[in-house]
């Protein structure tokens, strides 16, 4: 796994030569020179695999960057997309036939797919780093000095596979992901001035989470609830919440005395979590201690940025994040903008932290999320950072697949995204589109119902739906999805539209049993 693998002296060396290569790119070419490049995509989700286990279909989310086909549009790129198993190829004519116009024999003989063939649960940039003659298949493809590597998140993984491949990784520096931690997250934000929760040091024990929930509950006596966090979890399955309403009145001893042994009463986001199994864990990614916000009316903020090789930093986006779980603190999925009473200040906070991160030579997409708390007296909004994700993320793929099909931009000032028709787009994203009666629905099936009922994306209007993960279909019923309108509420319209009508055809239709079938219609059986 990528937390047991080790970089040598050579290997880091060499690494941050490439890196200083792209950067000098970036910093001597034209726009032009830029776009004629081949990028290489590793979608791999090399995270901890034990918190990974825990998201359905994690293996597939290797599609959520397909949205970057998109960019064959640019008739000077190439794509190299790696993945675990062959995508399936009613998937990639999908996402191809997104770009009107252009030729899709011109676009695949830009777009050079390879697979793994391993299903197995490892990281895929390991299963690549395991597979030597496929990394000189890669490499033998690339152009010198015209090839760089992009993937989900940066670890030692990515590093050596980058070393191999002998291309730059645009992304950050893996010795930098403390910084997208949570205890890295809190030091940024002390560092910036950016407001946050009271909360604690990273601890490794159950005894040491004692006394600092201790502290913050001494610092904070009146403190309802406290939100445990896993240092490395993502998508808020790391995090387990611990009500301090029954204990209230009770005296300082006697609350340290039954603290000990309340951990069992965690409220865990993450299924089948247990106190055994969440402490374990605490002894291999450590945890921190947060003060809950709470409050009447609250929304759960985020934006999105990215640190250029030239230390530029730029705003690229700002969403409310849609949130679920036992206690609502799991991502499900996130609209666009985020409110307009808070946005720009979301802006503001996410370039300050950006400065800091790019000062300490961080690169590529980071996001920032934030509790905001209506303050009713003050007709205003309270906003708390929370978390600093260095990698891309739930509200990478939906934001990008808006731009590269509108080729649009991002207006800082007023904190709308605007076509190149110059009308403003929104839109309602979601990993999450569950159900059971999806099971078994392959992608040639949701193309039907896609054509049959105009579920796809219409250029012409420069609104509709666009899918992905759906290789998740037809084993878990679950599918991704972003509805792009020209409001907030005609996205919801679209995306209420996609789920109706996706329900409505899966309906589960009654058994008609043997006797209702004439001999004429009946089947056959070969004995």
């Amino acid at each position: 796994m990528a937390e047991f693998y080790h970089s040598d002296e050579n290997t880091v060396q060499r690494f941050r030569e490439l890196q200083i290569q792209l950067r000098q790119r970036f910093q001597t070419s034209s726009h032009q020179e830029l776009q004629d490049q081949d990028v290489v995509l590793i979608p791999s989700l090399s995270l901890d695999s034990h918190q990974l286990e825990k998201v359905q279909g994690a293996h597939q989310y290797e599609e959520r960057l397909l949205f970057s086909l998109i960019r064959l549009r640019n008739p000077r790129m190439r794509l190299i997309y790696v993945s675990s198993q062959p995508i399936h190829p009613t998937v990639i004519d999908y996402y191809l036939n997104l770009m009107p116009g252009i030729p899709l024999s011109h676009v695949r003989e830009r777009l050079l797919l390879f697979s793994t063939y391993d299903t197995s649960p490892k990281p895929l940039t390991q299963k690549i780093l395991e597979r030597p003659r496929l990394i000189s298949r890669i490499h033998q493809v690339l152009r010198p000095n015209k090839s760089y590597m992009v993937c989900f998140n940066s670890t030692l993984l990515e590093r050596e596979l980058s070393v191999q491949l002998n291309i730059p990784l645009f992304g950050v520096d893996p010795d930098l992901n403390y910084w997208g931690t949570k205890s890295g997250s809190r030091q940024i934000f002390a560092e910036t001035g950016i407001p946050h929760p009271d909360g604690s040091p990273l601890v490794w024990n159950s005894e040491d989470l004692t006394e600092v929930a201790l502290k913050l509950w001494d610092r904070q006596p009146d403190l309802k609830r406290m939100v445990i966090k896993l240092n490395q979890g993502f998508s808020g399955e790391g995090n387990a919440l611990l009500d301090l309403r029954p204990l209230q009145d009770l005296t300082l001893h006697e609350r340290e005395k039954i603290l000990k042994t309340y951990w069992y009463n965690l409220s865990f986001q993450a299924p089948n979590e247990t106190w055994e199994t969440f402490s374990d864990r605490l002894s291999e990614l450590g945890a921190i201690v947060e003060a809950f916000i709470e409050g009447e009316l609250k929304e759960s903020p985020s934006v999105q940025c990215e640190i250029f090789p030239t230390g530029k930093v730029e705003v690229l986006s700002t969403h409310d994040q849609i949130l679920g779980g036992p206690d609502g603190q799991v991502f499900q999925g996130c609209r666009f903008p985020a409110q307009e009473v808070y946005r720009l200040k979301l802006q503001e906070m996410g370039e300050k932290i950006g400065q800091n991160l790019a000062h300490k030579g961080a690169l590529e997409r980071f996001s920032v999320d934030f509790i905001a708390v209506h303050q009713p007296d003050r007709s205003d909004w309270d906003l708390q950072a929370i978390e600093i994700n260095l990698r891309r993320g739930g509200t990478t793929h939906p934001f990008m697949t808006l731009k590269l099909l509108t080729n649009g931009s991002y207006d800082l000032k007023t904190g709308l995204f605007y076509s190149q028709k110059s009308h403003p787009k929104f839109y309602m994203a979601s990993d999450n589109l569950q159900n059971e009666q999806y099971q078994g629905l392959l992608p040639n099936d949701l193309m039907d119902i896609i054509v049959n009922h105009q579920l796809h994306f219409d250029n012409s209007t420069e609104t509709g739906t666009v899918f992905h993960l759906m290789g998740c279909l037809s084993r878990y019923g679950k599918l991704g999805l972003t509805c792009i309108g020209n409001s907030p509420q005609h996205a919801q319209e679209i995306y209420d539209r996609v789920v109706t009508i996706l329900n409505e055809e899966t309906e589960i239709q009654p058994f008609r049993s043997w006797e209702n079938y004439s001999l004429s219609t009946a089947i056959p059986i070969i004995p």
